[in-house]
C-alpha cells in the first residue's frame, strides 16, 4: 500500500476514534473498516493477522458493551421500556438540536419515562445515572477494542 494510502487509513482510524467518543459516527466500524481494508490490500501474514485482531477485537468489543451494560441497568432495575423512551427522544431532539440534543434527549426522556412509571423524582433520577453509567460503559468498551484494533495497525505498519 502507498504511503498516501496509508495516510487516509489512519486519518479514517482517527475520525473512527472520534466517532467512538462522540458516539456521532459509527466509529468502531470506521476504524475495523480502514484497518480490515489495509490488512487485505497489504496481504501476507502480517497483513492478514491485523485483519483476524480487527474483526475479532470489533466483535468481542460489540457484544462486551452490550453485556456490561446490560448487567448494570439490570442491576440498578432500569426496564428497556424507560431506555427506549430515552432513545426516542433523543433521537427527536438529536433533529431539533443537532448533535448536543442526542444526550439532551437521552438524559431527558430517560428520566421523565422512569417518573411517569414510578411517581418519585429520586428512583426516576437514580436510574437516570444508571444508564448514563451504562452508556459511558459502553463506550469505553468500544474505545477499548477500537484501541486494539489501531495499535494491531500500528505494529502491521512497523513490520511491513
Amino acid at each position: 500500500m502507498s504511503g498516501i494510502a496509508e495516510v487516509v487509513v489512519g486519518l479514517v482510524v482517527l475520525v473512527g476514534l472520534f466517532g467512538v467518543v462522540v458516539q456521532v459516527l459509527p466509529g468502531a466500524l470506521l476504524v475495523a473498516g480502514a484497518v480490515v481494508v489495509w490488512g487485505v490490500v497489504t496481504g501476507g501474514a502480517a497483513g492478514w493477522t491485523v485483519v483476524a485482531v480487527a474483526v475479532l477485537a470489533t466483535l468481542v468489543a460489540a457484544v462486551g458493551k452490550y453485556l456490561l451494560a446490560g448487567r448494570h441497568l439490570k442491576r440498578a432495575g432500569v426496564p428497556n421500556s424507560t431506555l427506549v423512551w430515552g432513545g426516542l427522544a433523543g433521537v427527536v431532539l438529536f433533529f431539533l438540536i443537532p448533535v448536543i440534543g442526542l444526550p439532551l434527549g437521552f438524559v431527558g426522556g430517560t428520566y421523565l419515562a422512569e417518573w411517569v412509571r414510578v411517581r418519585d423524582a429520586r428512583p426516576a433520577w437514580r436510574a437516570t445515572v444508571a444508564a448514563m453509567q451504562a452508556t459511558g460503559l459502553s463506550i469505553l468498551v468500544e474505545l477499548a477494542g477500537a484501541m486494539i484494533v489501531t495499535v494491531a495497525w500500528l505494529v502491521g505498519l512497523a513490520v511491513t
